[in-house]
């Protein structure tokens, strides 16, 4: 079992948490995630990136959106609690390389979550980070600080326009493309956010690296449930991944199966009297 031994709310549903784990503090790497189980009860295997580690402390950090029924029984664990079973790390790591040139790295929404220890990493190597997050508004944007923390520049931008640019992350992104020539271009987010990035740097031929969240049970390959196609292959996000070539990946065969998924739940819970929500209807 592993402890909890720091919570914060970030947003309304989204929260970090600092767990005992220091095996998994000591080895992993920026990329890397884990497989944890809340408890016996809620016995979900949920993958989450590992946001941040501390190595003395024994420790690693992960943020987390409350939107399931697992994820919503992880964030109603309190500090000083702990969680069943946690598994790691797992997946590739992120490819770090001094460049030249800068290198851009895009986070949308929960993703700048995943973003923030591959920036942390590339500039600890000595390359020029530039980092673009973006939010649908202030109020839902994370991990600020962190970014810029390791970053030469930061741009912001929210679907709103209540803080930073009223901006699609893709704006500035070509603005760079057009005008800095990066070497390598990092995304991370929603499917169809990425999607759109590699759609935006490939005219550039800029490499564009993508880290894949799909659905995902065991971790290690055996269900295929996390089967993405990239190029002419078939791959497995959690150990061929999760990242991979963006100009490559077929993004519109992986949001439909998600959608596949989202569906399938949608039917189940009206079929035991929930809502879209998972509330009682």
């Amino acid at each position: 079992m592993n402890k909890i031994i720091r919570k914060i709310q970030l947003s309304d549903d989204v929260f970090q948490m600092e767990i005992e784990a220091p095996l998994i503090a000591e080895e992993r790497k920026a990329g890397q995630f884990i497989i944890l189980i809340v408890s016996e009860e809620f016995g979900e295997r949920i993958p989450l990136t590992i946001a941040g580690a501390d190595e003395e402390k024994g420790t690693i950090t992960i943020i987390f959106q409350a939107v399931g029924d697992s994820t919503k029984e992880l964030g109603k664990k309190s500090e000083g609690d702990y969680i069943d079973s946690l598994l790691g790390p797992l997946g590739k790591a992120t490819h770090i390389v001094k460049y030249d040139k800068p290198v851009v790295c895009v986070g949308g929404g929960i993703g700048v979550a995943p973003l923030r220890p591959i920036v942390e990493a590339f500039k600890k190597a000595g390359n020029e980070v530039i980092s673009i997050i973006g939010a649908r508004n202030k109020d839902l944007l994370i991990l600020e600080d962190e970014i810029r923390a390791y970053s030469d520049e930061v741009i912001i931008c929210t679907d709103d326009g209540s803080y930073g640019r009223k901006d699609l992350v893709t704006a500035p992104l070509k603005e760079i493309c057009e005008s800095r020539d990066p070497a390598e271009v990092v995304a991370i987010g929603p499917p169809v956010m990425m999607k759109f990035c590699a759609l935006t740097t490939k005219p550039y031929k800029v490499k564009t690296t993508v880290s894949l969240n799909t659905i995902m049970i065991d971790g290690t390959g055996m269900c295929g449930g996390c089967r993405v196609t990239v190029g002419d292959e078939t791959k497995f996000v959690c150990v061929d991944g999760p990242e991979f070539d963006g100009h490559l990946v077929d993004f519109d065969n992986m949001i439909n199966r998600l959608n596949t998924y989202k569906h399938q739940e949608e039917e189940h819970n009206c079929r035991i009297g929930l809502d879209s929500k998972g509330g009682e209807k």
